[in-house]
């Protein structure tokens, strides 16, 4: 099943209970804050449907036509069309929307490539399989909400004060399922999604038994609230004014759960500290998610690139030497993650049996790559503009008043262009590199995945590190201590080695 824009929309009028500070949103698909971004989302779910787009978007299997990112890949080839549809939606979205509905939806089909590393009893294998089928058939849209609140950090705290640990923690088992209360961070675009997928991407000590619970709720399930940030939309007075704002401010949501029923069917982990995480990491999950970030950067970075590109032009410093040196090496910035994403197809890896995988360790190596680098190359971009993004009126309403239109018309126009499109340009500039939404990108990009030594914790785990050790082994191998007398011997054959190399 494919689910046409509009369908999807009709699915978030559902009743959820949505707060946006002290206003309880009725409708996201017609609030101000949210009308733009679920469009957004609509047009995702169109452009799979598209009938043109089928040989890229879409593949058909057990009797039905899916989503191209439900695909569970056997070769090479069905990797290299996950990452084109990966890079379809990304490129939709100018790379802008992080949590897109093929984002969760990778890491549960990786997790369904290897249910053999789901034992029972404390894992569900069954269970992730039919939850497979089910987002699949139905072209669900799932977020996930995999960490704690900062403020569990400090458990003691809590105790003194006999109140529970605000995490979210399994509170009653029932005939019927689990019962879960308390907090989860951070469910980016729940509040466009149909169901969010709650887990534990980080390690729990063995006595959070009660947290170490992995299921899926539904984003109207009788208990459940999302409280979304305060939205970047909310300060911008035009699209024109704030065009990535206007139309990409995905959300993000702490969701709270007070005493949420999750039927067993749902179920995936539970009372399983280690297996909480471990189903991420010992299946595909963990590598196709991130995989589909990878290529959503690149999106990104090729909006980077061009942008550098236009700003230079219309100040004309893309005839000084320095500026052309400027822009190259941000070309090559752009060309590296394109190479890392290559790489990770290019050099697969035939795991689990049956199926085949992206390569971790490029993989992870672009995760830590992106992380680490968004901010200089946002950098380089708000060099280029320099003070021309505090040159242009507040907005575009000076266009509404004939005189004042008329004067910036005249003095705001550049011998490279006119005043017009060069508020535009820096308006569309100034919104990846200084406002609001801006900069929740910046803080977004540089903690995506964790703390850089989450990231290079994963690096070391993938690495075989016996195969580094035994190239310095052999080759250590190959020589010893020799005594003085015996060095002439050695000397002696070695020359004649040489001399017998330049024969020809």
């Amino acid at each position: 099943m494919l689910r046409s824009g509009k369908e999807h929309l009709e699915t978030l009028r559902d009743g959820r209970s949505v707060y946006v500070g002290s206003e309880k949103v009725e409708d996201v698909t017609r609030h101000p804050a949210f009308c733009a971004a679920a469009a957004t989302v609509a047009a995702i779910y169109d452009m799979k449907a598209d009938p043109a787009n089928r040989d890229v978007m879409t593949y058909e299997e057990e009797g039905g036509r899916h989503s191209i990112y439900y695909l569970r890949p056997c070769n090479r080839d069905d990797l290299q069309r996950r990452m084109l549809g990966h890079r379809r939606i990304a490129d939709l979205t100018l790379g802008m929307f992080g949590r897109s509905p093929d984002h969760v939806a990778s890491f549960v089909t990786g997790m369904a490539m290897n249910l053999d590393a789901l034992p029972a009893p404390y894992a569900h294998a069954d269970n992730v399989l039919r939850y497979y089928r089910h987002i699949r058939d139905n072209d669900i849209y799932v977020v996930y909400a995999v960490l704690p609140p900062q403020a569990a950090r400090n458990p003691e705290f809590y105790e003194r004060q006999n109140i529970p640990v605000p995490t979210l923690r399994v509170v009653r088992e029932d005939d019927d399922g689990l019962v879960v209360s308390g907090m989860k961070m951070l469910a980016t675009g729940a509040l466009y999604a149909n169901e969010i997928w709650i887990g534990n991407i980080l390690p729990l000590a063995p006595d959070q038994k009660k947290q170490a619970v992995t299921c899926a709720v539904a984003c109207n399930a009788p208990g459940l609230t999302l409280w979304s940030r305060k939205p970047s939309v909310l300060g911008a007075t035009s699209e024109f004014d704030s065009p990535l704002a206007w139309r990409y401010d995905e959300s993000d949501s702490m969701v709270l759960c007070d005493n949420v029923k999750v039927p067993w069917e749902k179920v995936f982990v539970h009372d399983d500290a280690l297996l909480s995480r471990d189903i991420y990491i010992k299946t595909p999950s963990h590598c196709f998610g991130n995989h589909q970030s990878n290529v959503r950067y690149w999106s990104k970075m090729r909006l980077l690139l061009g942008l550098c590109s236009k700003v230079a032009q219309a100040t004309g410093a893309d005839q000084v030497p320095a500026v052309r040196e400027t822009l190259g090496k941000m070309a090559a910035v752009e060309s590296t993650i394109a190479g890392l994403v290559h790489g990770q197809i290019n050099a697969c890896e035939d795991w689990p049996p049956g199926y085949v995988c992206f390569n971790r360790r490029i993989m992870y190596a672009g995760l830590d790559w992106c992380t680490q680098n968004y901010s200089s190359f946002v950098d380089e971009l708000r060099v280029l503009c320099g003070g021309g993004v505090f040159q242009m009126p507040a907005g575009i309403s000076i266009m509404e008043d004939a005189a004042l239109a008329n004067e910036f018309t005249t003095y705001w126009q550049t011998p490279q262009a006119d005043a017009l499109s060069r508020m535009k340009l820096f308006k569309l500039a100034w919104d990846m590199v200084g406002s609001e939404f801006a900069g929740r990108h910046l803080q977004y990009e540089k903690f995506y995945a964790g703390a850089s030594f989450i990231i290079r914790n994963h690096s070391y785990r993938e690495t075989d590190w016996g195969e580094f050790n035994k190239l310095v082994e052999d080759f250590m191998a190959s020589y010893d201590y020799q005594r003085t007398e015996d060095r002439g011997q050695t000397t002696d054959k070695i020359s004649v080695l040489r001399r017998q190399s330049f024969v020809v």
